[in-house]
């Protein structure tokens, strides 16, 4: 019986991210206030007809510090809107295949 089949597999500690990047695929990580811990950031392809996809604010530890950050993994290339709600966009970025963007909520 192979590890698979004979238990689950474990959760990923808190804030552990693994992407995979190529050609047609590039992340983002997006750095944000404390204050967002725990709260679902959307953000949406332009063009895409208003199609959304989130993901959560997390604390992140990295060299003795906490930063907290939302990451999106898999993103077609592209410009991305991220929304603080449903009709109020905060920032644009650009997601380039094969790389991760780096953006920050307050710029």
């Amino acid at each position: 019986m192979s590890q698979n089949e004979s238990e689950p597999a474990r959760v990923s500690g808190s804030g552990t991210v693994v992407l995979e990047l190529g050609a047609g695929a590039g992340a983002l990580v997006l750095h944000t206030p404390p204050d967002l811990d725990g709260r679902e950031i959307e953000i949406s392809l332009d063009g895409s007809d208003g199609r959304r996809t989130h993901s959560v604010v997390r604390p992140r530890h990295v060299a003795g510090d906490t930063r907290y950050a939302a990451v999106y993994p898999e993103l077609p290339p592209g410009t991305y809107t991220i929304w603080v709600d449903p009709a109020s966009p905060v920032i644009a970025v650009r997601i380039t295949g094969g790389s991760v963007t780096i953006a920050d909520w307050n710029s």
